[in-house]
């Protein structure tokens, strides 16, 4: 395969799609099951593809593969791509939930249904994109060129208040980047390129590695999102249609935790173990805060949209530890939490359509009438609690494992987190699920139907199958992580020796 431009073929395999569902007459006899099935196929022979990448892919090898570089746009800047260990598991992830997504929307979306899929597939063409650019113009494209699908997904297709969550999703998200494209113009100027393969073996001048980081900081800050720049993330979560609240939790949050990996600790090791003790402090206010708020929601979506925000803090926590363990649990805790969020807004989906309100207390006893949707919803809650069996415990374990190696009172109040994510989820759970069946309403709801059956029990089964062997990821993202950690170790003793040095004399 090593003449094949598969990662090329990957990322742009669904604007073939998009021009696919644009020749479709969807007014003809047939033409929305043609355009539903177009996309559903397209979307799922990408994800096939992927897996062929990912049976190709080298474990041991610690540089990046299926490398293409070419389309020289200026000196210094050009089309290059390639993927390690830790984003061949995001660009799996997101191939994998894209066909459910498409299928998800089967019967909720009933308007404007080839520009809705349109928009889809764009989308997943701009987030694998962001997975494998190793140069950063490249890369500020894909990532900022995220933004448009997802504006319009939420904005034409969403809930009641859908413009103001979409464009307040939008100026939050933008605005952020902004100063990340400054620092991109910067570090051209400074260095002459923006090929990120070479920045990061580039040493940059220590100064400016302070300024670079908070810049780049602002923007995935934002699109993680920490506290206190996560107030756009509810929002966004309760107006989007289902499939948008996927794609959103399951890869656009991922995008940034990518960005904190390969571009925060990458390429400014100085200035992110300098500000390390910044962003365990958000961390843990955003793990504590967002679960204390998730305790007192109505809404099943904004309920679980505050649990992403918690859960995304334990990424964060992880990720500048500095160790194996740490980011080795974010990387899984992100893998995890891309499933089980996934699934749990499709859950809320499901029964949303049948009653058409998210209100928790319109709800109760329907495991009555629904104990097929009934055992799935407990498997997500389960590993959303990280409960030991699941995928959500591998990620969340390895990740307080680190902390309590870095500081024991960081870890003491990271813990907190995970015994408020039991109460808010069980007693979620025990208020939709468990009771009496007392709704006029809810007496001949339906359990699932095949089509949800095959989009809900592909997670289920991952989510147990890495909770009880995470193996397989960890051998993937080991080699990427040690070789990660060991760069950075060896910029950070240079900078300390340096100093040292400097102020003995």
């Amino acid at each position: 395969m090593s003449d094949l431009p598969i990662l090329s073929i990957i990322i742009f395999l669904p604007l073939l799609g998009v021009l696919l569902l644009s020749i479709i007459n969807s007014k003809s006899s047939g033409g929305e099951r043609n355009l539903k099935q177009t996309a559903l196929w397209v979307s799922t022979l990408n994800f096939v593809i992927s897996i062929v990448m990912l049976i190709n892919f080298d474990q041991s090898n610690v540089d990046f593969q299926f490398v293409e570089n070419y389309f020289w746009i200026n000196s210094g800047i050009s089309y290059h791509i390639g993927i390690d260990g830790i984003s061949i598991l995001l660009i799996i992830l997101t191939t994998f939930l894209m066909p459910i997504c498409i299928l998800a929307s089967y019967e909720s979306i009933k308007h404007s249904i080839k520009e809705y899929l349109i928009a889809f597939l764009i989308l997943e063409t701009l987030m694998i994109g962001v997975f494998c650019s190793l140069d950063l113009v490249l890369f500020y494209l894909f990532f900022e060129g995220g933004l448009i699908p997802m504006f319009l997904i939420i904005g034409i297709w969403g809930g009641d208040r859908r413009v103001y969550s979409t464009f307040k999703f939008f100026l939050f998200t933008l605005a952020g980047s902004v100063f990340m494209l400054l620092a991109i113009i910067a570090i051209y100027m400074d260095t002459g390129t923006t090929d990120i393969v070479y920045l990061l073996d580039y040493d940059l001048d220590h100064s400016l590695q302070y300024i670079f980081w908070l810049a780049f900081f602002a923007s995935f800050a934002v699109k993680i999102p920490m506290w206190p720049v996560h107030t756009w993330l509810p929002d966004a979560h309760v107006e989007a249609p289902t499939a948008g609240s996927v794609i959103l939790a399951g890869v656009l949050l991922k995008m940034a935790g990518y960005g904190f990996i390969r571009f925060s600790l990458g390429l400014f090791p100085v200035a992110s173990s300098y500000f390390a003790p910044l962003i365990f402090t958000l961390s843990i206010i955003a793990i504590i805060y967002a679960s204390l708020i998730a305790l007192v929601q109505k809404d099943m979506k904004k309920l679980i949209a505050y649990s992403s925000v918690a859960h995304m803090g334990f990424v964060t926590l992880g990720i500048f530890t500095f160790t194996i363990q740490g980011i080795e649990g974010a990387m899984i805790q992100m893998i995890s939490h891309g499933i089980v969020s996934a699934a749990l807004f499709l859950c809320v989906g499901i029964v949303y359509d049948r009653i058409h309100t998210r209100e928790i207390d319109r709800y109760g006893g329907l495991v009555n009438r629904m104990p097929v949707y009934a055992f799935v919803f407990m498997i997500f809650i389960m590993g959303s609690i990280g409960l030991p069996g699941t995928s959500g415990f591998i990620g969340e374990f390895l990740v307080l494992l680190a902390v309590f190696s870095v500081n024991t009172y960081f870890a003491v109040f990271a813990t907190t987190g995970v015994v408020l994510a039991a109460t808010y989820s069980l007693w979620l759970y025990r208020k939709v699920v468990f009771g009496s069946l007392v709704k006029e309403d809810l007496q001949d709801i339906l359990d699932l139907s095949k089509r949800e059956i095959i989009i809900l029990f592909p997670l289920a089964f991952l989510t147990i199958f890495f909770g009880f062997y995470p193996q397989p990821l960890i051998d993937i993202i080991e080699p990427a992580t040690i070789n990660l950690i060991s760069n950075i170790s060896n910029d950070i003793n240079l900078t300390e020796s340096i100093t040292q040095i400097e102020s003995e004399h």
